[in-house]
């Protein structure tokens, strides 16, 4: 503390004075949290100590290594959006083009909105719950949002890990079962089942085998078995990596955040070897500028960003909760948000190789049924052999061959050319074929590794990578509920976890029956999109604008031990609270001009087809949306009409020790009575005890408060002794501090007429800081 605060002026003055409560609040060495109590005389205060000691007989848990919380972050932050919607998303907008938006937005969204969270929640060391309760009590619902949101997406997300459960166990086998249509045999003649054959070999075993589809969301269809077993086994992985908190997912996050770049690594060599692959790479890379231009591709950029880092979900703020006090939360922020961004190039890298590869074989594959249909035409004489080049060889035709036979025969046959069924063959339109999310897991990535050597080992690496990802990502997701949970109403870890992982499990079997694939794309495309856009304004809001963009920047200068750079203090106030609510708006318009929808597979057609939900869908999708940010508003008005208590004039015995002192030898006359009114926790009407003493400890310092209301009158109160054994009695203020004043009377003395008695009593007028050093002596 400064040589010169008033704490250490007046601790070597011999001087009597009456310490202020804000001087005492800011003495060195905070009192363990344990001893911050409300003790009434006699054997019920006994009791009501032992009861709150006993509930907070366990310290906070904290990350037994730096790495093992960066690694868990990692974990969190980088999922399985990385691996498909990413490198769907290059290729979609611009390729290397979109990497320009992409980046502008995650420095200006994404690192301050990280770093904010992590600030929040290292800061506070509670759940989201916790946190927003108190950055601001009337937007306590934000915490409560971000748990509904993390349960619906824990919901589906787990699905997807169980998918690949299934097909990491099926690759266990040589050849791979998707490599080839299945074949059934009436009686010596062998057919191909008409579904595979009309399809592809990984198509029809992804929405057959696997999912047996249905042809409609409204076609139930009842369970798939092996899928419901398959969810059983990945609820019951996550409930073992999160049963013990960090001391379990910790540990788990070693081997599920490294081993994914381990496997990237491996298919990047491969890939890199495969030919075409660069084929793939330059076309992913090839940069289209016009895409630049394209507000679209900015919205996109934008949400992909959000998602990316796990904003909103309250995971981040939950894994910071277990730091040290002094960690450098900004470091972490920067580090974690470009590792996540160096993992999704990383991954498009390796996915466009794959693709490179693939397209060639389905280039090569279609430049051979094409010279086969040109060759029945050749023979059945309904095209010229003079329109054939005399050098192109159809025992060893190559794609540039092809190409210029299609060209010759496109121009002579221009009037009929359309009957005769023959396809370009170009590589471009192979490359140029968007696939995303599942589509490029299950089916596109899967068909390439059949054509690998080796295939089933490259399978099982791809898949155990899939469920890896999967596994971070839904223990940063299990963490953002039952974290705030537990800090909030103290149930018991073990078993809210457990029950957590039982309740989910059936509610899941609602995404493993035959049309739950349309239900994951409902949950995935809508429940969390908007309501997740709205929590991260909100909590922008809170920190910026309701608790201040300086205090919040003068407290992390404490924490960290340097000031945070000024460019963060305007991305807070100004720039990301506008891009959010643009993104909100667009999303909002996006949502209104294109209705609801999913990609329905057509078993007699053997296709997708694109459907809009039916009415009762509509409304289980509205009401998913309703739910998720249904606690902000409602928290917001109980506590707006006082029907719900903020905690304002209540001991919380969840803020414990280790909590950030401010040095009040900095603050202003305003600071200083909000810090006093902000500690002062909690009082009791001495009325309710009739004669009894009463005493209060202070949250940072047990320092007792005795008021000794036996026979006084009650205007005239003894508030305390000073530690000159001095009595003192309150004074009235000017009628500007009325407020305050009554505030601060009403507290220590809930019975006094404040009103009255300071219209009556009114002397000469004092100081704030005077007043309070008087009144709280």
């Amino acid at each position: 503390m400064p040589k010169n605060s008033k704490v250490t002026q007046r601790e070597h003055s011999n001087e009597h004075v009456t310490e202020s409560v804000a001087d005492l609040l800011a003495l060195e060495e905070p009192v363990d949290y344990k001893q911050s109590v409300l003790n009434v005389a006699g054997e019920a205060g006994g009791k009501q100590k032992a009861a709150e000691e006993e509930l907070d007989a366990e310290d906070r848990p904290a990350w037994n290594s730096k790495l093992q919380y960066i690694l868990a972050q990692i974990g969190f932050s980088v999922g399985l959006g990385n691996i498909w919607r990413f490198p769907y998303l290059c290729q979609k907008n611009g390729g290397g083009a979109y990497l320009v938006p992409y980046l502008v937005l995650l420095i200006i969204i994404g690192i301050p909105l990280f770093f904010l969270e992590l600030a929040v929640g290292q800061r506070i060391r509670r759940g989201s719950i916790g946190v927003w309760h108190y950055v601001c009590p009337r937007l306590g619902g934000i915490g409560f949002s971000s748990c509904i949101v993390c349960l619906f997406v824990g919901l589906y997300y787990n699905v997807i890990i169980g998918w690949s459960i299934f097909y990491f166990f099926k690759s266990f086998q040589y050849p791979l079962p998707w490599s080839e249509c299945p074949v059934s045999r009436n009686g010596t003649v062998a057919v191909v089942e008409a579904e595979c054959e009309k399809s592809s070999a990984t198509t029809y075993f992804w929405y057959r085998e696997a999912l047996d589809i249905s042809n409609s969301i409204s076609e139930s269809g009842g369970l798939n078995w092996k899928m419901t077993l398959c969810l059983l086994v990945a609820w019951s992985i996550v409930g073992m990596a999160v049963v013990k908190g960090i001391q379990s997912s910790g540990k788990v996050m070693y081997f599920s955040s490294l081993f994914p770049y381990v496997v990237l690594a491996c298919f990047l060599v491969r890939g890199l070897l495969l030919r075409g692959a660069i084929d793939g790479i330059l076309h992913m890379f090839t940069p289209k500028l016009d895409k630049m231009l394209d507000p679209q591709v900015w919205r996109e950029a934008a949400t992909q960003v959000f998602f990316a880092l796990g904003l909103g979900f309250g995971g981040v703020i939950a894994f910071s909760s277990y730091n040290k006090q002094d960690n450098n939360c900004h470091f972490d922020a920067a580090l974690v948000s470009f590792i996540n961004f160096f993992t999704s190039v990383l991954a498009t890298l390796v996915v466009f190789a794959v693709l490179g590869f693939k397209a060639n074989i389905m280039n090569e594959k279609c430049v051979v049924e094409n010279a086969e249909k040109i060759l029945g035409y050749l023979n059945n004489d309904v095209l010229s052999r003079a329109l054939i080049p005399p050098h192109v060889n159809f025992s060893h035709l190559t794609t540039k061959d092809y190409a210029e036979m299609y060209k010759v025969i496109k121009t002579v046959k221009e009037d009929h050319f359309s009957a005769l069924g023959l396809d370009p063959c170009l590589l471009e339109d192979e490359l140029d074929k968007s696939v995303q999310g599942t589509g490029l897991a299950f089916i596109a990535f899967t068909e390439a590794m059949t054509h690998f050597p080796a295939s089933p080992f490259w399978s099982v690496m791809f898949f155990l990578m899939l469920i890896n990802l999967g596994l971070g990502s839904m223990i940063g997701t299990m963490a953002g509920i039952t974290t705030p949970i537990i800090d909030t109403f103290k149930v018991p870890k073990e078993m809210f976890t457990v029950g957590c992982c039982v309740f989910a499990f059936f509610v899941g079997l609602l995404f493993v029956q035959r049309s739950g694939n349309y239900f994951v794309t409902m949950f995935d495309d809508y429940s969390a999109t908007l309501p997740l856009t709205v929590i991260v304004i909100l909590e922008n809001v809170a920190v910026a604008w309701i608790y201040g963009t300086k205090k919040f920047m003068q407290e992390l200068t404490e924490m960290l031990g340097f000031q945070p750079y000024r460019f963060y203090f305007y991305m807070w106030k100004f720039v990301s609270p506008l891009c959010m609510a643009v993104l909100t708006t667009a999303s909002i318009i996006q949502l209104g001009v294109t209705p609801p929808g999913y990609s329905a597979w057509i078993r007699e057609e053997a296709a997708e087809r694109y459907l809009y939900f039916p009415n009762w869908a509509m409304a289980i999708l509205i009401t998913l949306i309703v739910v998720a940010v249904l606690p902000i508003p409602v928290v917001f008005v109980l506590r707006h009409f006082h029907l719900l208590s903020d905690g304002s004039n209540t001991l919380s015995v969840s803020y414990k020790k280790g909590r950030m002192m401010k040095d009040i030898s900095n603050l202003e006359e305003n600071d200083e009575t909000r810090f006093i009114l902000s500690k002062a926790l909690l009082c009791t009407d001495p009325s309710t005890h009739g004669q009894q003493p009463f005493q209060f400890w202070l949250q940072f310092r047990a320092i007792p408060v005795h008021v000794s209301h036996a026979g006084q009158n009650p205007g005239s109160r003894t508030l305390g002794q000073g530690r000159g054994g001095g009595t003192v009695t309150p004074a009235a203020p000017p009628s500007s501090l009325l407020p305050t004043w009554c505030t601060i009377k009403h507290l220590f003395l809930p019975n006094a007429s404040c009103l009255s008695d300071l219209l009556r009593d009114q002397g000469e007028g004092m100081g704030k800081s005077q007043m309070l050093r008087t009144a709280l002596g």
